[in-house]
């Protein structure tokens, strides 16, 4: 069994994203792992994995657009924005088609907003939403997010399903929150699924898929390197004339590296020596 390992594992609804990473340690046998970005406990969908040196690629891969699909319940109050803290339902009356298309597409472009109190913001060392469910007064920074694209799957009166791609930083119980609020009534989100960091991606038929990191790293590749290879391998200065100044990805049957180039050609060591991995066995 491989130590290092890049997965996209398809976290079930109502389990943390850290209780599943917990239990796909056990079934990999590996300690040493981490998660791109968390998935709240409700949600389902794709959880990108790294266990071993693959941790280290983590700032490096390619994690944006997300793309979600979510379902919104229509005057449902939730504290969390989510089924999981709802303390009323109200029915607002129906709403046209063609008016929640125009909210959904007057969502697109850059939002600056407020995440929602129960989320992973850390407010004086302490997790956000650990705060909340103390019932503690807190107030968070605004922060910016992007909506790349955002579509009407269905509506089903008090229920509309979309699907929203967005960058990093946003947090999709909050757009539902802006629909309803563009729709005048209140609403939380009955369910979440995450399609895809990037292009890393995973169905819940196939549960867990393992993944090469070189597929997913935005570096051109320097070829005809062997020649340094043993200087890469022992982390010494070598110096690339004539080499674009920029970060490349170095490959030999091995391992592959990270590395930048600067004007003058020397170069820079980013991530070192990371084995290949693509099976399991």
């Amino acid at each position: 069994m491989h130590t290092s390992l890049l997965i996209a594992a398809y976290k079930p609804a109502f389990i943390s994203s850290n209780a599943y990473l917990t239990r796909l340690k056990r079934h990999f046998k590996l300690s040493k792992a981490g998660f791109l970005g968390t998935l709240d406990p409700f949600a389902r969908g794709t959880l990108v994995v790294g266990f071993g040196s693959y941790t280290r690629l983590f700032a490096h891969l390619q994690k944006t657009p997300k793309i979600y699909r979510a379902t919104l319940w229509l005057g449902a109050h939730s504290k969390s924005l989510d089924i999981e803290h709802i303390t009323s339902i109200d029915m607002p009356p129906a709403y046209f088609v063609a008016d929640i298309e125009q909210v959904l597409e007057s969502l697109r472009g850059k939002i600056t907003y407020t995440p929602p109190a129960f989320s992973a913001k850390h407010i004086d060392g302490k997790r956000a939403y650990m705060l909340a469910r103390l019932g503690e007064e807190f107030s968070l920074p605004k922060v910016e997010m992007c909506i790349y694209d955002i579509k009407l799957l269905m509506y089903a009166h008090p229920f509309l399903s979309f699907e929203v791609s967005v960058s990093e930083g946003a947090y999709v119980r909050s757009i539902g929150e802006m629909i309803a609020q563009r729709l005048g009534t209140l609403g939380a989100l009955s369910s979440l699924e995450r399609i895809s960091e990037g292009a890393m991606s995973v169905k819940a038929s196939e549960g867990i898929k393992i993944l090469n990191p070189l597929d997913y790293l935005p570096y051109g590749r320097l070829e005809n390197m062997d020649k340094h290879r043993d200087d890469i391998a022992n982390g010494k200065k070598i110096v690339l004339k004539n080499t674009q100044k920029g970060k490349y990805i170095v490959c030999f049957e091995e391992f592959f590296s990270i590395i930048e180039v600067f004007g003058d050609g020397s170069i820079e060591y980013i991530v070192n020596r990371i084995g290949h991995v693509d099976t399991l066995t």
